[in-house]
């Protein structure tokens, strides 16, 4: 993009966003009309003097006096109205124009960073790749809620499947998914799961109320209408029940323990910092591998015990 298409585009996008006055003569501030106009103040540069300061900006200590840090802010502000003319490509899409610009302007500032002033190309030329990613990244990230476009196949055919499929059609074929897999070179089922995200309608906050002819102010929203993850209370009772029976039945349990047998169903089996095998073999007097044994028995005893005195005790040791 050249500085004649520049300029000529900011006369464009000048004339599109002045409004006629409203009949009472009131003017209405335009953040956007009153941007374009402010970064007109900023001259286009010439190749040599954008050379020049291209050069400059990756010297890190000037000795003449000259500040690359100014060179780089003078870089910057010279491409304000490319990013803008860019930016304005997309207005049609469901975003404030402004955040459009905005983004166009991160990815100029990166292009500034990134040129090489000895490349025989322009800046505007090297930085336009930079300020349109930047745009399409930020709309790829906020068209929905939930992201669409996160894989490089996913964006080809995000900003490219509805044209061709429009294509195809004017050519007399009959478009299907499978179609439209062989001519982007991407499986099937990608095509199918990119087409069904955008035909998604837009998301809408749980908090939305719902019109159904009910009381105004009522608890009518998406939230009310989902089911509760809480436990209701008949079950919570039922649980409650069953852990009161089944701790009176584990008391009657230890009874029938010796004292080993009891001091490992407490310390080992039914605590929640068990001792290890190593420290009750030590304190028993016994090997590791006889404590883990006597720690099934505890187990198969517990389990034969419970299924006697509790009945359907399956889910307990499930």
């Amino acid at each position: 993009m050249d500085e004649e298409e520049i300029e000529q585009d900011e006369q464009e996008e000048i004339s599109e966003e002045e409004g006629e006055p409203s009949e009472r003569g009131i003017a209405v501030f335009d953040p956007l009309r009153r941007y374009l106009m402010e970064i007109r103040k900023y001259p286009l540069l010439s190749k040599e003097e954008e050379h020049r300061l291209a050069v400059l900006s990756k010297v890190l200590d000037c000795e003449d006096g000259e500040d690359p840090l100014q060179a780089i802010t003078t870089l910057v502000l010279s491409h304000l109205r490319l990013a803008a003319s860019i930016a304005m490509e997309y207005k049609h899409l469901p975003f404030d124009t402004m955040d459009l610009i905005q983004e166009g302007n991160v990815g100029l500032m990166q292009a500034i960073k990134k040129f090489d002033p000895f490349r025989e190309i322009r800046v505007a030329t090297y930085a336009t790749w930079w300020i349109r990613a930047y745009i399409l990244k930020y709309i790829i990230q906020n068209w929905r809620l939930v992201r669409i476009g996160t894989t490089e196949v996913q964006r080809k055919l995000f900003f490219n499947l509805s044209k061709e499929r429009d294509r195809l059609e004017k050519l007399g074929f009959t478009v299907g998914t499978k179609l439209l897999a062989d001519h982007f070179h991407v499986k099937e089922k990608e095509v199918i799961d990119v087409e069904q995200r955008l035909s998604w309608g837009q998301e809408v906050s749980i908090d939305e109320p719902i019109h159904d002819g009910g009381e105004e102010g009522s608890d009518n929203g998406l939230l009310h209408q989902i089911a509760s993850q809480e436990i209701g209370m008949a079950q919570q009772l039922e649980e409650d029940q069953l852990k009161t029976l089944f701790q009176s039945k584990l008391k009657a349990f230890y009874k029938t323990l010796n004292t080993r047998d009891a001091e490992i169903l407490s310390n080992r089996i039914l605590s929640d910092a068990p001792i290890t095998l190593d420290t009750l073999g030590i304190q028993y007097g016994i090997s590791k591998e006889r404590v883990r044994q006597l720690e099934e028995n505890i187990v198969k005893k517990l389990r034969k015990f419970i299924k006697q005195e509790i009945k359907d005790s399956d889910e307990i040791f499930s």
